[in-house]
């Protein structure tokens, strides 16, 4: 018969590791983590709770505190019941439901929890993960969160709008029949960067009085952004119209350029200052750009002037020569406009 000897240590060290077992088999149990989410379940808040017995409502002496007005003082409790999550409503003016997409909401006390479960309260929902659940991949920066974060950059920022400043001087230089002086530009140009920053700032404005993260410095940025980047489209759609004749397919796309960039900023200033689904941020986006555009066409076509102070060429009626062409200096101008006139006399004697 053998006899095997138990050392008092290698116990004591297996009681422990017991101990520690169970006791993080208990804290499994006992922890939940409770989300705030917004309608469209974007995470607002989150809270890891590890005890019993969870009080949610408006009043202050609750463990998760609510604002939202439609919530009562002391609006429910979630409870570990047997092992298990419970929630209890305590008897609240509008109750507590569980969200379910494929379901109808239904009343949600009494009834025990899973993980995943979106528990809609007021007008606040709450989602319920446990501590095993498990945790998306870690997404990289991509360029365009890296574009955002570039934008929003103080440097970047002054630069968008010194550049619009520029452009909008050059355009008033060019409207004005008379010469100006640099201060005579400068004020209206002003004036112009403060009126197109007006929607930047009101985005940010109503985002923070829905409460949600105004974030000024980006949206002035993106929006400075794609300002510049419709000024150059609108050079180039000239550049296009003057080059091709007007049945060209590059006239059609380069006119859908600006509608194309209005439409992105939009959805930008949505998805930075809103939390929103994404089909919504689309919807949204696509109707104010319909708005925008549809309104400022049907003013130019229904009320088109007899007379246009800017002339419109068309490429078809120029000669190849007046096409577009590199830049040149005052002799080499001069030179190619007398061999112009030289061919033209030629032309003209042969005839």
């Amino acid at each position: 018969m053998e006899i095997t000897s138990i050392n008092p240590q290698q116990e004591n060290h297996s009681s422990e590791e017991l101990h520690h077992d169970i006791d993080d088999i208990n804290h499994s149990h006992t922890d939940i983590i409770i989300e705030e989410i917004s309608r469209g379940q974007k995470l607002l808040h989150r809270h890891k709770m590890s005890k019993p017995s969870i009080n949610i409502g408006r009043g202050y002496g609750n463990d998760i505190i609510l604002a939202d007005p439609h919530i009562c003082s002391e609006h429910l409790k979630i409870q570990l019941v047997n092992g298990f999550w419970q929630i209890q409503d305590q008897e609240s003016i509008n109750g507590t439901f569980l969200e379910n997409p494929k379901e109808k909401k239904k009343p949600a006390d009494k009834h025990i929890l899973e993980d995943g479960d979106i528990i809609s309260i007021g007008k606040s929902q709450l989602r319920i993960h446990f501590v095993d659940h498990p945790v998306a991949e870690t997404v990289k920066f991509s360029p365009f969160e890296s574009f955002i974060n570039l934008m929003r950059h103080p440097i970047a920022l002054l630069i968008s709008v010194a550049l619009f400043t520029l452009v909008s001087g050059t355009i008033f230089y060019l409207d004005k029949p008379i010469e100006v002086n640099f201060s005579q530009l400068l004020v209206p140009a002003i004036g112009m960067s403060l009126l197109f920053s007006l929607w930047p700032a009101g985005i940010a404005l109503v985002s923070h009085l829905t409460k949600h993260d105004a974030r000024v410095l980006t949206q002035l940025g993106i929006c400075f952004a794609f300002f510049n980047l419709m000024w150059f489209s609108d050079l180039l759609e000239n550049i296009v119209a003057f080059n091709s004749s007007s049945n060209s397919i590059f006239t059609v796309l380069i006119a859908i350029l600006p509608i194309a960039l209005a439409f992105c900023m939009l959805w930008l200033n949505c998805y930075i200052g809103f939390h929103m689904t994404a089909k919504r941020r689309m919807v949204v986006s696509i109707g104010i750009t319909v708005l925008l555009f549809g309104g400022s066409y049907l003013i130019k076509y229904s009320n088109k002037p007899d007379f246009n102070a800017r002339p419109q060429y068309n490429s078809v009626l120029m000669t190849p020569s007046f096409l577009l062409t590199p830049s040149a200096s005052v002799d080499e101008f001069i030179e190619d406009s007398n061999r112009l006139f030289d061919k033209a006399n030629k032309a003209a004697a042969k005839e």
